[in-house]
């Protein structure tokens, strides 16, 4: 109730105290960083003369719902996912490609924005914030057991059966939550073996035919990671996992009652309000046992787009370069311990980020096979049973054959 009557003010003394200004409405979606963002649009209003901007925290139904209303806002620093897209794909969004924020953004990230869909000859969307995710360990814990960060599957193995040995706990996992098993478990060791936008653009071709004898399906693609991903949560987890949740890991992580843990950079955050100084670091989950194939999983966190409807497009666009300065974009990353997706990114890496950084600059990165299924088809529900005891064939099975419905009702 505060922050909508702190917008409301915001929102009237634009209208009152700034009637010779041109007001833009803003959409920010990334809750956690609103703090951030509001300081960030205040001293944006208080540099020029010309443009208020007000911002808006609403959500993405209500600005789903602007659009059928025909006032969606001005421009929008939203999650690129499924939902977005649809605006990308109805041809909703007005072109970027002109703007110099695009001429800063890096081309090795647009299969990342493709995965969902474009509209041809645009630009419809520009990526602010890319976040990476992988394994979090405890570096003391390493440390007082001589254990290396593992760069193959076999060296994973050999840290997890030295740590048991120890009486250490590899892994914490928190299968209460099913978010926390396709996010992490799933994700890792998928991303880890299979190139995923290449699987899923098999997928997308195989329509209704996708099975056992297709050119791509879970049933066959998905066997190998899933069986590694077994063999870790049957071996190595804490025993209550199955009724721990995503609280409840932040703070036993944070107590030191596991070395490693399967969650993304958000968590930090969380497991510093019991152990601020805790040493931490990340590396990507290996999974075969070629050094080369380590990759992190990645998301578009934020990115940019303005309407076709918008009517204040000019001063939309000179918000949008002001958002893309290299001061704003990189203050913005680093506060939340993302990477910066332009050319030009200078900042230095987080320390608990940093065994991530050398992934992402080298384009060694995955988009998290979880969120490429539609929402229509139950992909948390599924890997969590698969580590209550669900047989992997049938459940792989089901999911070929639920991806063959949707394609078929599409």
């Amino acid at each position: 109730m505060g922050l909508g009557l702190a917008l409301l003010v915001g929102l009237l003394s634009g209208c009152s105290g700034d009637q010779g200004k041109e007001t833009i409405r803003f959409t920010f979606s990334k809750r956690e960083a609103i703090g951030f963002m509001t300081k960030l649009v205040a001293d944006y209003n208080a540099s020029q003369d010309h443009t208020e901007v007000v911002l808006d925290t609403s959500g993405v139904d209500v600005v789903s719902a602007s659009f059928v209303r025909g006032n969606p806002p001005d421009i929008a620093l939203a999650n690129y996912n499924m939902e977005t897209s649809r605006f990308v794909q109805r041809g909703v969004l007005s072109d970027l490609s002109e703007t110099g924020a695009a001429s800063r953004i890096r081309e090795d990230l647009q299969p990342l924005m493709d995965q969902y869909g474009s509209y041809p000859g645009r630009t419809s969307a520009l990526p602010y914030s890319i976040m990476a995710s992988s394994v979090i360990y405890n570096k003391e814990i390493f440390a007082a057991n001589n254990i290396e960060v593992p760069r193959t599957w076999s060296e994973l193995i050999a840290a997890c059966d030295k740590l048991k040995a120890a009486g250490v706990t590899p892994f914490y996992a928190t299968w209460k939550d099913d978010w926390t098993i396709a996010q992490g478990w799933f994700d890792y060791s998928v991303g880890g073996q299979l190139d995923t936008l290449g699987f899923f653009d098999k997928l997308e071709s195989e329509g209704t035919a996708v099975g056992p004898e297709s050119q791509a399906s879970f049933q066959k693609d998905f066997d190998q990671p899933v069986d590694k991903m077994l063999t870790l949560a049957k071996n190595y987890v804490n025993k209550d996992a199955a009724s721990r949740a995503y609280g409840d890991g932040n703070l036993a992580f944070s107590q030191g009652k596991a070395a490693m843990y399967l969650q993304g950079p958000w968590a930090f955050s969380e497991v510093a309000k019991t152990a601020p100084n805790l040493q931490l670091g990340t590396f990507p989950l290996p999974m075969t046992e070629n050094p080369e194939d380590l990759r992190v999983r990645v998301n578009v966190d934020l990115a940019a787009w303005i309407p076709e409807a918008s009517k204040h497009k000019d001063a939309a666009h000179e918000f949008l370069e002001y958002l893309y300065r290299p001061d704003m974009i990189e203050a913005y990353n680093a506060s939340q311990l993302g990477f910066t997706p332009t050319k030009d990114a200078s900042g230095v890496p987080d320390p608990r980020v940093e065994g991530m950084a050398k992934y992402y600059n080298n384009a060694q990165v995955y988009q998290g096979p979880s969120v490429l299924v539609p929402k229509t088809i139950p992909i948390m529900n599924y890997t969590q049973a698969l580590v209550f005891g669900a047989d992997p064939t049938s459940t792989l099975r089901t999911l070929d054959a639920d991806w063959a419905r949707l394609a078929f009702r599409q």
